[in-house]
């Protein structure tokens, strides 16, 4: 079994604009989880956690409450922030 590397914190950390406009793009679509975004970029789902977690931060995204049998959040763009 082959161990997966994982990237530098700086060099994830210099893609994040770049991921965030191809993050955006996707959510337009309609809500997402995490492991739906990863798997559409092609990106970690621990890096794509960093930059959800900062565009919640920077408030470019929120996360929808979820239910009881549901696994994961669904994040969605702001009202106000549609680009």
């Amino acid at each position: 079994m082959k161990k997966k590397v994982l990237r530098d914190l700086a060099e994830t950390l210099r893609d994040e604009m770049h991921e965030q406009k191809i993050i955006l793009d996707l959510l337009k679509e309609g809500p997402k989880t995490v492991p739906e975004i990863a798997n559409q970029i092609g990106s970690p789902s621990s890096e794509v956690m960093m930059w959800v977690m900062a565009m919640i931060r920077y408030g470019k995204i929120k996360e929808i409450p979820k239910g009881r049998g549901d696994d994961y959040f669904q994040y969605q763009i702001l009202e106000g922030d549609i680009c």
